[in-house]
């Protein structure tokens, strides 16, 4: 249900904002859902004693700059009581632009150091393959092997060493 309601409030700030205006309320967005990551900060917004004022009050103080769209809408949030949508908020516009810009964002989970070239030859790889712009961060992990993965495009590559094993084990043992 968050999902669909913070659709309907990005779809509406797409429409009314150009480009330069949507990247200065995702900035802002961010930043203020990266607040949603710490346990005081939720307590205060979801606290039913403080009234939705005050709740709007304390997310403003918390951007660094903010302009008159991006004051409006946390208002406007905070009016509709949804300010716990932030977070859902910033999601949905990150991949709504990516989405009008065609560029994509994945990463590289291995459990071993993939140098920059790698990297760039598998967003090349994977640009000409999605007809897309895509950068890949590199992210060392416990995973035997290596996964690639595209949330806003709903790709994931992996090569399991463990699954290799298991599937050269079946066949041996098929031959047999």
């Amino acid at each position: 249900m968050k999902g669909i309601i913070a659709k309907k409030y990005v779809n509406a700030l797409m429409k009314s904002c150009n480009d330069s205006e949507i990247n200065s309320i995702e900035k802002s967005i961010n930043e203020i859902s990266s607040a949603f990551a710490s346990t005081k900060f939720n307590n205060i917004i979801l606290s039913p004693d403080l009234s939705n004022e005050k709740k709007e009050e304390f997310v403003l103080s918390l951007l660094e700059k903010s302009e008159g769209k991006v004051i409006n809408f946390i208002k406007l949030l905070a009016a509709n009581d949804r300010l716990t949508l932030i977070p859902t908020i910033a999601k949905e516009l990150k991949y709504q632009i990516s989405l009008k810009s065609n560029s994509y964002e994945g990463e590289v989970i291995s459990n071993f150091e993939i140098s920059k070239e790698q990297i760039t030859k598998l967003e090349e790889n994977f640009s000409k393959k999605f007809s897309a712009n895509i950068k890949l961060k590199a992210q060392v992990s416990d995973y035997p092997g290596i996964k690639i993965q595209l949330d806003d495009l709903g790709v994931e590559v992996s090569f399991s060493l463990d699954r290799l094993k298991s599937q050269m084990v079946e066949h041996i043992l098929k031959a047999i």
